[in-house]
């Protein structure tokens, strides 16, 4: 594959620079950094705008307000003591092989075995302990009433030395099995209590031994049943942290923040920080960073060139044109400029962005198609714009501009306008029904809504109206609007060929009539035709005597003239138009008809002449052709086609309709065989219906008239005027 040449990238980089340009001018005017929406201002500064909230948005609050607020909420959890029903049975079992131990030494050893016994347990016994132990009614008295402790402290719940003096609670959960119960904390048995009321029920009070061996047995099979939670009771503190809610309160969509010269509060201060952190957190704002400007020009320019990439695929001979290219961006421009102030003054209010101008304009200028894809582009770089990320800024544009583009279909007076105002007016009023439902949005917000994008269609017709001269004049495309006032009989060139080339002026009316339904039959544009045969031959307005149909019966300058110098005057009406033309203000639309009507047909009549005469030798067959060029579009092939018909009619008589028809396809087949209509876009099937329309309307022209009595004042075939006497 080639590389492209230099004038190539010229000729496309002229065209595309609009894309980055434009992308580049969303980039700039639209608010697309936090800052920009919520400018972080100290308390005690004086604020220089109003700063709306954009959204709904929370004030959140500090990491210290946070923690505290969680620590607080914590602290309310009660201390989880679970129940160990396991740590009783195995006291109970311990104990009770303890003594079983105890009481098989006794039986067969005496002291010395039990203290050998109660050894092998863990459990070291002195001489009188073990003594105390061999008699029989002590022991079983001791078993008793350890058994019995058991029952009265550790089935109830007793927890370890120390547990309870550190806790800070002044209740607790007792957990047993699935069932829980808050207690206060001076109700739970603590390991101190255990021993007071093993004391309690000491079953021998008078033996310092028994005494002594008592507590320490208790202490000893001692297990405590009521074990601190902290697994547990750490998740629920854990679990109330974590539903803390982080928001202080929150800021409506609307409300001010803070008001233009008014100094910024601790409040208001809060809220800017907190709307600049959800504008970030959002992604619904860039940085002021290489990758955030970069990031948000190319987004843009990937959606703008779409546009583009049509208009190369689709409408080459606008993308050839660099003044409808320009247009295009400018009008893209103008809407994105007012976008930029409807976000930073009104952003709740998108349907007073003025994208149904643009698309009234580009339907006038090009079609609807072109129109409508235009609206969608630009709805969709409108709605990527960060301030109008959470607003239905993209749908109601979409709405609107896509409606405008589909309901100017035809303009061709100022009454045109009324009907889309009005269908644009019930699109936004249906889009903001179809939020309004969706959202909750109240009866008078919707019907605001519809009121404002009425006045928004209004307001685009207006402009529509008022500078689509100006687009004209830039394009170079010639509107319907302007064809209909090139089209008054008043205007001066017009007048001037009625009244200096009245035969002009017939022939170029009837001309009229036939092309206009020629072009409408084939998909032309039909009042272009019109207006074009009107002012085609407005170059003989110079020199009307010269032609036949404005000369008198028997008068004829040419007879006069050598053929050369006949062909030259002949010839001269196509110049002399084209300058009339141009001291007009002509179209060049409209001017095109003027040279290529005749396109480079020989002037026959007068090269026959030549050829006859034998004056100065044979004759250039250049001097008597019209200068050209050949038809470029259908509508002046149609009048090349029209004038020779309607001219050969003329020179005809007795016309019927077999001998129109063959005038026709005579005068078609000519200019087929001769090449004049070669640069036309036409097909020929649409020249066989071109042809047919010709037939219809002018056997329409030509048809039979009754004959009325001459008595009655009416005029026969055989009429014949008075003879003078």
């Amino acid at each position: 594959m080639r590389s492209p040449t230099l004038e190539q990238l010229r000729y496309h980089g002229s065209r595309w620079v609009w894309v980055v340009g434009l992308a580049t001018l969303g980039y700039v005017v639209f608010p697309s950094s936090a800052t920009n929406v919520a400018p972080l201002l100290a308390p005690g500064a004086v604020a220089d705008r109003d700063v709306i909230a954009p959204f709904t948005f929370p004030v959140n609050k500090s990491d210290q307000e946070l923690a505290r607020e969680a620590e607080e909420l914590a602290a309310t959890v009660k201390p989880i003591y679970q129940f160990q029903e396991r740590a009783l049975d195995s006291a109970k079992i311990v104990l009770r092989a303890f003594f079983a131990s105890v009481e098989a030494a006794a039986d067969s050893a005496g002291a010395a075995a039990i203290a050998a016994a109660a050894k092998a347990r863990g459990f070291a016994l002195a001489a009188p302990e073990a003594a105390y132990l061999a008699k029989g009614g002590k022991r079983h008295a001791v078993e008793k009433a350890l058994t019995e402790l058991f029952d009265r402290t550790l089935s109830l719940g007793v927890t370890g030395p120390g547990v309870l003096q550190v806790e800070q609670a002044p209740d607790l959960i007792v957990r047993r099995r699935s069932g829980e119960q808050s207690v206060s904390r001076d109700q739970v048995l603590s390991y101190a209590q255990y021993l007071a009321r093993a004391r309690a029920i000491h079953p021998d009070r008078g033996s310092s031994v028994g005494d002594q061996l008592y507590v320490r047995l208790a202490g000893h099979f001692f297990r405590p049943t009521l074990v601190p939670n902290a697994l547990e009771t750490e998740r629920r503190r854990d679990d109330l942290r974590r539903s803390v809610d982080p928001s202080k309160y929150i800021v409506r969509a609307g409300d001010r923040i803070v008001g233009g010269h008014e100094v910024v509060t601790n409040e208001a201060y809060e809220k800017l920080v907190a709307l600049h952190g959800d504008l970030v957190r959002r992604g619904s704002a860039t940085s002021r960073s290489v990758g955030g400007v970069f990031g948000a020009v190319l987004r843009d320019s990937l959606v703008l060139g779409i546009f583009w990439v049509l208009m190369v695929l689709y409408r080459r001979e606008t993308y050839r044109e660099r003044r409808q290219v320009a247009l295009i961006g400018g009008l893209f421009a103008l809407v994105l400029l007012q976008a930029a102030a409807v976000a930073r003054f009104a952003p709740h209010h998108p349907e007073v962005i003025i994208l149904p101008f643009t698309a009234m304009m580009l339907t006038v200028l090009f079609n609807g198609r072109v129109s409508m894809i235009a609206a969608m582009i630009l709805a969709s770089v409108i709605g990527l714009q960060p301030v109008f990320h959470d607003l239905p800024a993209m749908f109601l544009c979409l709405i609107g501009g896509v409606t405008a583009a589909l309901t100017v279909r035809v303009l061709r007076s100022r009454s045109n306008f009324y009907v889309p105002v009005l269908i644009i007016a019930l699109g936004y009023l249906a889009g903001a029904l179809a939020l309004g439902l969706a959202g909750s949005w109240s009866l008078v917000d919707i019907g605001l809504r519809g009121v404002w994008g009425a006045a928004n269609g209004l307001v685009s017709a207006g402009l529509t109206f008022f500078l689509l001269p100006v687009a004209e004049s830039i394009t170079g495309i010639t509107t319907d609007l302007t064809l209909l006032e090139l089209s008054d009989p008043s205007r001066p060139l017009l007048r001037r060929l009625s009244l200096e080339a009245p035969g002009t002026y017939a022939h170029s009316v009837a001309m009229a009539n036939l092309v206009e339904a020629a072009c409408n039959r084939i998909g032309a544009d039909g009042l272009l035709g019109r207006v074009g045969c009107y002012y085609h031959d407005i170059g003989k307005i110079k020199n009307p005597q010269y032609f036949v149909e404005n000369q008198a019966h028997g008068n004829n300058p040419h007879d006069r003239l050598k053929p050369y110098q006949s062909a030259q005057i002949i010839k001269a009406h196509v110049t002399d138009g084209l300058a009339l033309a141009r001291e007009a203000g002509l179209p060049d639309a409209v001017a095109a008809f003027i040279p290529e009507h005749h396109g480079t047909t020989e002037i026959t009549y007068f090269l026959d002449r030549a050829k006859k005469s034998g004056d100065g030798g044979s004759p250039r067959p250049a001097d008597y052709m019209y200068p050209g060029p050949k038809p470029h579009s259908a509508e002046t092939a149609i009048t090349m086609l029209a004038d020779s018909v309607e001219a050969a009619l003329r020179v005809l008589e007795d016309l019927t309709p077999h001998k129109i028809e063959e005038v026709v396809n005579h005068i078609v087949r000519n200019k087929l065989n001769a090449g004049q209509l070669d640069e036309t876009p036409m097909t020929l099937r649409q020249i066989d219906e071109a042809k047919q329309e010709f037939l219809r309307i002018i056997t329409g022209m030509y048809h039979n008239r009754i004959d009325y009595p001459e008595s009655s004042g009416g005029i026969t075939a055989t009429w014949q005027p008075a003879t003078k006497a």
